[in-house]
């Protein structure tokens, strides 16, 4: 009994170890191969979309990123100003949170941990990356309540 034990603890211990498939960040060695990269259908403008329905969806956008960061950021920054911009701003907001294929350079651009790529630093990028300062030391734990939808605007 004791022998087979013995065996079994020896067989476990000469096992090479099975390498743990995962994201490996940016390491130089990194073959990418266990990275799955899902193509995304390119962003298009919605010209014909009514102000009314492109507020919604843009609201409902930036409430549903898929990273908590930015559903935070996003959703608090878009009840803040989605109602007061201006048709040309919904359109660069629209491009800004839709067009770029990873939400952690939109939170980095907006804290200025990485420098906003040309076709992006827009009057609206400057307004988020402002907010995203919370010069009030609000406190921003979570998204907020819809209820402010049913307010009459400020």
């Amino acid at each position: 009994m004791a022998a087979a034990r013995l065996c079994s603890l020896r067989r476990h211990l000469l096992r090479p170890p099975v390498p743990q498939r995962g994201y490996r960040g940016d390491s130089p060695t990194d073959s990418g191969k266990d990275v799955l990269e899902i193509p995304l259908p390119p962003w298009q403008e919605r010209p014909d979309e009514p102000l009314d329905t492109k507020r919604a969806r843009l609201l409902y956008e930036s409430r549903k990123r898929g990273m908590l960061e930015n559903c935070i950021l996003l959703s608090l920054f878009a009840k803040e100003n989605l109602a007061r911009m201006s048709e040309e701003q919904l359109n660069r907001y629209d491009r800004l949170i839709n067009e770029p294929s990873n939400d952690w350079d939109i939170y980095y651009w907006a804290t200025e941990a990485k420098p906003t790529p040309a076709e992006f630093d827009t009057d609206v990028m400057v307004m988020l990356r402002e907010f995203a300062k919370n010069r009030n030391r609000e406190q921003r734990l979570r998204q907020p309540d819809l209820e402010y939808l049913f307010e009459p605007p400020r």
